[in-house]
């Protein structure tokens, strides 16, 4: 890029500006045209993404990883693809309620970053489990770093109760109160699953 030495402040801060969002417009259009490019021509390997891109298998991937979960209606246009890189490993709902939070709060991707794990730490603690500890930990995909294409976890209480070996319980709700529930349980930072067992367990306690 060429610029004329008597360009105004203003007009090179306009510039990159404009540059900020087409390069993450970009991340959106290669992920979204690498998922399109899975589920239709059922590509299974990124050779030819990666001679037609000059990217990297691991960049490649994990725009895939995030286009495909987030559903262009889920994305925020006033927070960046990095953003919602912060955010995959955790549920839609929890994934709302963060991503919520730091465009109200205009925060950046590292202030983001923080919030999350602090809110993760603290649900460590309320499950007393270390936060981070073996396969509980949800990491976040980074720029060159490579993501499994797994099943997400649940959570930390989930993993837990896995391994005390508890009793399962099946409750059928609506879509309306697992909606509810789901809001209710993203706004403690929790899995539903282990907000639910919080809330049985003090009715439990107010009873006894």
């Amino acid at each position: 890029m060429v610029f004329p030495r008597n360009l105004p402040e203003r007009s090179w801060e306009r510039i990159g500006t404009s540059l900020r969002e087409l390069t993450n417009s970009s991340a959106w259009w290669l992920g979204d045209w690498l998922v399109f490019g899975e589920s239709t021509y059922g590509l299974r390997r990124y050779r030819e993404a990666i001679e037609r891109t000059g990217l990297d298998y691991q960049t490649l991937r994990n725009y895939a990883w995030v286009a495909r979960r987030f559903e262009q209606h889920r994305r925020r246009d006033g927070l960046s693809f990095a953003h919602h890189a912060e955010v995959t490993r955790l549920s839609p709902p929890e994934q709302d309620h963060w991503l919520d939070r730091a465009e109200q709060r205009k925060w950046s991707r590292n202030e983001l970053r923080r919030a999350v794990r602090a809110g993760l730490a603290e649900q460590g603690h309320r499950t007393g489990l270390p936060p981070g500890s073996g396969d509980d930990q949800r990491k976040t995909p980074q720029p060159n770093e490579p993501v499994d294409h797994g099943p997400v976890d649940a959570g930390p209480g989930d993993a837990d109760a896995r391994r005390r070996k508890d009793t399962t319980l099946t409750i059928e709700l609506s879509a309306g109160q697992l909606d509810s529930y789901a809001k209710a349980a993203a706004a403690h930072g929790l899995p539903v699953a282990t907000w639910v067992t919080q809330v049985l367990d003090a009715a439990d306690r107010s009873t006894a």
